[in-house]
């Protein structure tokens, strides 16, 4: 019989290969496994934060929905992408945004709901403290919370100190005991916070402070979940067809030149010129594009599966076709991907299967992996650090040039896929 321990050690391998989320590879592995519960909440998993913390809440309601058209009622996809550079310690951080409106937590929140008809209260207490008492109160009627702590702060994704104030993706806070409060992070299994660390997590980013959204009852009938979806579909054209170079998709045009342009301050080869910080940069475009990153990737085949299922309730059977056309963009994404980050060099496939074996800690174990994945946390930062090392001197000419053709290509294929969209919607 197969151990769990060998199990878990096939699906991290999975997951390190592919870039596959946790629930792929272990479907893979062990096909379709039954939703658990804790303690009545049921933990149905998910692929996004934003839209999983949503469905999470909706489907513990009761409420017959799916995590991709709770999705496409926030207007589905979007685009954009920022190079950091941070001075105290020379590192360089990619940050990709493939949800539309992936700034603003705030705004995408409330007309997801509102599209959906989701009555909503949201709460931003300035305190620590009343902050806490308002969490708890909440909990303590029985109902769920959408919060957005620090990830640093919360500390099971065992990040090092650099990534203080760095935020986080949403979760629900469903339900507490004396001293902590339990975490659905789209994982299998609960996550226990003490309750003082989760405080000072979501004190920490002063741009959404303690926020929490508690969800009403929501009524989602057909008609409802058709408008939404046609709302959401409408958002997203508009949002995509717009010329911003940060928040739309010329920001992948952008991008593309800046990894072989000369001249800009933030141009690839300039930045990269002391070799300082490359392999932390890479590897975030290999998490920020791929689903086994902390915030599920480039969304891509989640749209498509939304388009799948809207076109049925719109009456629009070309809706299904340009899924198709999202699968096929979600895999040039996966190519980026791979050419950023090869397996094939030894210091990225061993940064890959640690990355993988956080993950798969967190989602699979829970608090229960806490031991497991602080030492997989310790050991990637150590592995981090000599990847840096190794690609101070490397020749990045041939790898820039790669990535570049490979972007220009995806703005290609998005803005034709958006312009049909629109099309469509119109």
């Amino acid at each position: 019989m197969t151990s769990k321990k060998q199990l878990k050690a096939r699906i991290r391998a999975r997951m390190a290969k592919t870039g596959e989320s946790f629930t792929t590879a272990r479907d893979h592995v062990l096909g379709r496994v039954e939703a658990l519960t804790d303690a009545g909440w049921r933990l149905a998993g998910g692929r996004h934060p934003s839209s999983a913390a949503i469905t999470a809440v909706l489907v513990n309601q009761g409420a017959s929905v799916s995590e991709p058209l709770v999705f496409l009622a926030g207007g589905g996809i979007g685009a954009g992408y920022i190079l950091w550079e941070f001075k105290h310690d020379h590192s360089r951080h990619v940050t990709l945004g493939f949800r539309n409106q992936w700034q603003y937590h705030d705004r995408w929140m409330a007309k997801t709901l509102g599209r959906l008809g989701v009555p909503y209260e949201e709460h931003r207490t300035g305190g620590i403290r009343a902050a806490s008492d308002r969490l708890a109160a909440e909990l303590d009627a029985g109902r769920p919370c959408v919060i957005l702590p620090d990830r640093y702060h919360l500390g099971y994704w065992h990040l090092p100190a650099t990534f203080d104030g760095h935020g986080g993706g949403p979760v629900v806070a469903y339900r507490r005991d004396e001293s902590g409060v339990y975490l659905d992070d789209r994982g299998q299994a609960p996550i226990r916070i003490p309750r003082e660390r989760l405080d000072a997590a979501r004190a920490r980013v002063p741009s959404y402070r303690n926020v929490l959204h508690v969800l009403g009852e929501a009524k989602l009938d057909e008609a409802t979940l058709a408008d939404a979806a046609r709302e959401g579909l409408r958002d997203c054209a508009a949002h995509l067809s717009a010329t911003s170079d940060s928040f739309s998709l010329p920001a992948w045009r952008k991008w593309a030149r800046l990894l072989t342009d000369t001249r800009n301050a933030k141009a690839w080869p300039k930045v990269f010129a002391d070799g300082r910080g490359l392999a932390d940069a890479l590897l975030s475009v290999w998490e920020g594009a791929e689903p086994v990153g902390m915030d599920g990737g480039n969304l891509r085949e989640l749209f498509a599966d939304a388009l799948d299922e809207a076109a049925p309730l719109l009456a629009e059977p070309e809706l299904a076709d340009l899924a198709g056309r999202f699968r096929e963009i979600s895999a040039l994404w996966h190519g980026v991907a791979e050419a950023a980050l090869p397996a094939e060099v030894p210091e990225f496939a061993r940064v890959r299967e640690l990355t993988a074996a956080i993950k798969e800690s967190v989602l699979a174990d829970g608090s229960a992996g806490g031991e497991e994945a602080a030492e997989s946390g310790r050991l990637l930062w150590q592995a981090r650090a000599a990847a840096n090392e190794s690609l101070a001197a490397a020749d990045t000419v041939v790898l820039f040039a790669d990535l570049s053709a490979r972007l220009g290509a995806i703005y290609e294929a998005e803005t034709a896929a958006i312009a049909r969209l629109a099309t469509l919607t119109r």
